[in-house]
């Protein structure tokens, strides 16, 4: 190679594989809820789903970030250091009720040791053991509760560009792949087997 001038070669790249999310039934994000007895871990499991947070959005929440008079969650800093806003769900206001008497937290709503942030591994860790206690086989971390939030909301009619903000998706191209998971349309179409007369 040596006295050789430099040589670029435009070889084609291999395509990523496109992977769709996986996403739990309602019913199934009901038993691993149900499944939690821990009061804190819980509030934690109910609050990434019903704000469909990443786990880095979860751990940080502090307790100003809850504000019930407008029924809204203040997220800080998300992907990008982006703020974005999230209806805050009646029934998770009333479990976090509960939670504060009873764990008292300081700045942080969920605390780990010495009173700092609860770490993003004991959350995937809670997540994981409610998933083996409600028989559920399906992989995914505390993004699988996030990709079902986003799921069933379009899925009861939610319009995808809301569902962007809400994720806080800088492209709506990211959100559109919920619509390749959701029973919304794909669940009412009809199979052309289904039409054949073959009595």
């Amino acid at each position: 190679m040596l006295g050789r001038g430099r040589e670029f070669y435009d070889l084609p790249r291999p395509k990523k594989p496109k992977k769709l999310p996986g996403v739990l039934a309602e019913s199934e994000v009901a038993r691993i809820i149900l499944q939690m007895k821990n009061l804190k871990h819980r509030a934690l499991l109910m609050t990434a789903y019903s704000a469909g947070l990443r786990v880095s959005e979860l751990v940080k929440l502090r307790i100003k970030d809850i504000d019930p008079g407008r029924m809204m969650i203040h997220i800080r800093e998300g992907k990008g250091g982006k703020d974005r806003m999230v209806p805050l769900s009646q029934t998770l206001l009333e479990t976090l009720r509960i939670y504060y008497q009873q764990y008292k937290p300081g700045e942080y709503l969920f605390e780990g040791e010495n009173r700092g942030p609860y770490s993003t591994r004991s959350a995937q860790e809670v997540l994981k053991k409610a998933k083996r206690w409600a028989g559920i086989q399906k992989k995914g971390s505390i993004h699988l509760l996030r990709h079902s939030y986003a799921t069933h909301l379009l899925e009861a009619g939610t319009d995808i560009r809301y569902i962007q903000v809400l994720l806080g998706h800088n492209s709506l191209k990211t959100t559109l792949r919920y619509t390749h998971v959701s029973n919304l349309k794909l669940g009412s179409i009809q199979s052309p087997l289904d039409r054949l007369k073959l009595e």
